[in-house]
């Protein structure tokens, strides 16, 4: 699928860091190019299905954004799901409702999305269904 989604952690409506360890844990055992160095990193799942990351994490700031593009359907969708899970990340498509885990996370998000987010399950069906959505 080429579309870009956003992996974002607000905290009171602003951006802060996501967590690189974290990140790193979840995609190593997919990472067949790049890696946290490189700032890209391309994946692939158990079926086959690959996703192509960015994830420039320089400068004092860290992390601020993980963005995913040319993602397959299928086991990658788990994949993306535990990632934004594991980074307490919204899900912020390029055009369409914020994805959340926890309805407790809606408060975080930016007042103009706080309206347009669905709570989802962390599972590869309910991420995939949410896009079918879209």
């Amino acid at each position: 699928m080429s579309y870009s989604i956003f992996l974002l952690r607000f905290v009171d409506g602003e951006v802060v860091a996501l967590d690189a360890e974290r990140f790193q844990q979840v995609t190593e055992p997919y990472v067949v190019a790049g890696g946290p160095e490189e700032g890209f990193s391309q994946l692939r799942a158990e079926d086959g299905g690959e996703a192509d990351l960015y994830h420039a994490s320089h400068g004092e700031d860290g992390m601020q954004c993980v963005t995913a593009t040319h993602f397959a359907r299928g086991a990658m969708s788990g994949v993306l799901a535990r990632l934004a899970t594991a980074l307490e990340a919204s899900i912020v498509p390029q055009d369409g409702d914020a994805l959340i885990f926890h309805e407790d996370q809606r408060r975080h998000l930016p007042a103009d999305l706080q309206g347009k987010t669905l709570v989802i399950a962390p599972t590869a069906d309910a991420f995939q269904a949410a896009f079918d959505a879209l």
